[in-house]
């Protein structure tokens, strides 16, 4: 186990953010968070990673576990002059050949001397997520990984994931609001609207009432639906690679 929380309690004022959640992330397992607006995600990624104290319930973590965290937002100074070399190592020193191979592992090596105010929003969340790599974590904390970036790319970033998940053995526990995609990119979600509505396998949720009651009838099927076979990929903007693509010709 890497992770393990139980009875998380957390308010704003008289406002309940975390109510009673429990939850647990291991070795090699993807678990994805998903919930309405409002739902107290971001909030409990923040309690367990240390970053705020929950007012009751407890938190046991592996001893010394690495974490690499991809927080919702980051904020580039557009004025400020930063190269995506630099951005990587703004908190904590490495050299440059980690940072290309962490860049390389999230195929964008080639933007390493590049101004981070030129990156595309796919490009941006690849850095981001390369930067989460640099620590060689046991534990990938991923919060809207797919933020900025075009519809047609999110399932190839989500793709990514779970390469890195593959080659590296590491958990990853994620936020997000792409249902479509990520309940087809993930082991075991967990439905949350301040407190803990159902989990499970994803095809397990999607049949739970309160999943339905949440998302709507209509959200039960899109599973099926962007779990289909891809025969051709996408560019880091999203658009379709025409140098990978498949295509057959029709006869006339």
């Amino acid at each position: 186990m890497l992770i393990s929380a139980k009875d998380l309690h957390l308010k704003a004022g008289r406002h309940d953010l975390v109510e009673g959640v429990s939850i647990q992330v291991s070795e090699g397992e993807i678990v994805s968070i998903i919930g309405p607006n409002g739902a107290g995600k971001t909030s409990l990624l923040k309690l367990l990673l240390g970053l705020i104290k929950p007012e009751r319930g407890s938190i046991e973590r592996r001893p010394g576990l690495r974490i690499g965290y991809l927080p919702q937002k980051a904020s580039i100074d557009t004025v400020l002059p930063l190269s995506v070399e630099r951005m990587m190592t703004l908190t904590e020193a490495f050299s440059r050949k980690e940072v290309e191979k962490a860049l390389a592992e999230t195929g964008v090596a080639s933007l390493i001397d590049e101004p981070v105010q030129t990156l595309s929003g796919g490009e941006f969340q690849r850095m981001m997520l390369a930067r989460a790599l640099l620590r060689n974590p046991e534990l990938l904390v991923l919060d809207e990984p797919a933020q900025g970036v075009d519809h047609l790319g999110e399932a190839e970033l989500y793709g990514l994931i779970g390469r890195l998940r593959e080659e590296r053995g590491c958990g990853v526990l994620m936020v997000s609001h792409d249902l479509h995609v990520v309940m087809a990119a993930t082991d075991r979600v967990l439905c949350l609207n301040r407190h803990l509505c159902c989990e499970g396998e994803p095809e397990e949720v999607t049949r739970h009432p309160e999943y339905l009651r949440l998302f709507g009838m209509e959200a039960g099927s899109r599973l099926a639906v962007y779990s289909h076979h891809h025969d051709h990929t996408h560019d880091l903007s999203g658009n379709v690679d025409t140098s990978h693509a498949s295509h057959q010709e029709q006869a006339p």
